[in-house]
């Protein structure tokens, strides 16, 4: 009767289905965890810690509250565009910046438990490289390709030409913040790997009221795009915060290769731009297609600009490895 009860149930099920997809493998490594009324010393640590934790690195997701309560107040429809933006633009963020959180937060710890301080800081550059080579061509395809991917993905039945291109405009906001929400992710396990969980959420509250501001500020000249410009601007705002923190503490300071490997892939990301601006074609090209063109025509864009890229990093001597 009412269709989208089916997606929640989508939701659930999809969940459940990660969760039981790695019993078999946790049985295997003998890892499955038990259920036991024992206690371990470092319990009452997490427990103390927690709470910090996820306020740190859960500020961005805060803000992204925060536009949605304001979206309410805007013309039918806004809230909506910042949604389906942000389903988009939270794609690389996953990718990424967990991934990289996740994957070194252990070496993180050991390297810092054992004093073995130049394990850490590499670690760090390491992460933040990544992060680099993939996240700034990211930024630029979510900007040059928004209108094509959302158009691909959503425009279909009560989905207009209007919604697509207010939906674009938001997730190129967005864009703007995405190195920043990917070097939160990075930077927050840097400081929760030395157990410091004050600091995060003392960054965090600053980055709240920086949204806040300039979500008051820009939200009656630009609407929704304005609340989407004023959560990048937080971002960015929160990973340099964060920066200067691990700066000031002698902790990790930007190397030279870093340094040099950033103007590399800024060279390679021009040149990949610059490419998937020729391929552009009129909007009104996307809005007349079926699904089966767009995805073509997307595909296209995407394939050629990956090529591209990473053919001038070639050229450009970055070693991937």
């Amino acid at each position: 009767d009412q269709p989208i009860i089916a997606l929640a149930w989508g939701v659930l099920t999809g969940g459940l289905a990660q969760l039981l997809f790695q019993i078999p493998f946790l049985r295997k490594i003998k890892k499955l965890p038990q259920l036991t009324k024992e206690t371990h010393p470092q319990v009452s640590v997490l427990k103390k810690r927690l709470i910090p934790a996820l306020f740190g690195v859960g500020a961005s997701q805060i803000n992204l509250l925060l536009d949605m309560v304001l979206a309410s107040f805007l013309i039918t429809g806004s809230i909506s565009w910042l949604y389906y933006a942000n389903r988009l633009f939270e794609f690389p963020i996953a990718l990424l910046g967990v991934t990289l959180a996740t994957a070194s937060l252990p070496s993180l710890s050991k390297y810092f438990i054992n004093k073995e301080m130049k394990k850490f800081k590499k670690t760090i550059d390491t992460n933040l490289k990544i992060a680099i080579i993939l996240g700034l061509p990211a930024t630029v395809a979510l900007i040059l390709l928004a209108q094509p991917l959302l158009s691909t993905l959503f425009q279909y039945d009560a989905f207009s030409n209007t919604d697509v291109t207010q939906s674009a405009l938001a997730l190129t906001a967005y864009a703007i913040g995405l190195l920043g929400f990917i070097f939160i992710k990075i930077l927050a396990s840097v400081f929760f790997a030395q157990g410091d969980t004050k600091t995060p959420v003392k960054v965090g509250v600053i980055a709240i009221v920086v949204n806040i501001v300039f979500n008051l500020i820009l939200i009656i000249p630009f609407q929704h795009l304005g609340l989407a410009l004023a959560t990048s601007i937080s971002a960015l705002t929160n990973a340099g915060l964060l920066y200067f923190y691990l700066h000031q503490s002698n902790r990790y300071k930007i190397t030279k290769s870093l340094l040099l490997l950033s103007l590399k892939v800024f060279v390679a990301t021009i040149i990949m731009a610059f490419v998937l601006f020729l391929l552009q074609t009129n909007n009104q090209v996307w809005f007349d297609s079926n699904l089966l063109q767009r995805v073509q025509m997307l595909a296209t864009n995407i394939v050629l600009a990956v090529i591209i890229y990473f053919v001038t990093l070639f050229f450009l001597k970055v070693k991937l490895r």
